[in-house]
């Protein structure tokens, strides 16, 4: 019988190979800033959506990133946070073309603002001035 220890472990493992695989430097940097001063939010960021929720059968890595990138855009104001997971869309698949029409998208259910703001971002993290 497994231990919750060794649970946790296992978690922090996966989610460690999940970040890694989506997420590629962008996300071990954040992680590495969370542990000078909240180790244990870096730790949670790590098994809660990387161990558990991206290992869920149902949808592959880039329907997740599909989702993510539409959530990140609609809310409009996780800037950081929509920079990583533009990238990671770009790690595990998706074009340039797919992620600015996800954002287009987010204009209709989310309003001009939140849409352009995205478009910025993602001409940021696509290296276009």
């Amino acid at each position: 019988m497994k231990s919750a220890i060794d649970d946790n472990q296992s978690r922090f493992e996966r989610g460690l190979e999940n970040l890694k695989k989506i997420d590629g430097e962008a996300g071990e940097k954040v992680i590495n800033g969370l542990k000078q001063i909240a180790p244990d939010l870096a730790r949670y960021t790590i098994e809660y959506p990387f161990g558990d929720i991206y290992n869920r059968p149902g949808l592959d890595l880039r329907s997740r990133e599909i989702a993510t990138i539409a959530a990140l855009t609609a809310m409009g104001n996780a800037e950081p946070q929509l920079k990583v997971h533009i990238q990671a869309g770009l790690n595990v698949g998706l074009t340039k073309e797919e992620i600015v029409e996800i954002i287009i998208q987010m204009s209709v259910y989310a309003g001009f603002p939140a849409a352009l703001n995205g478009i910025n971002v993602a001409k940021e993290v696509f290296g276009q001035k």
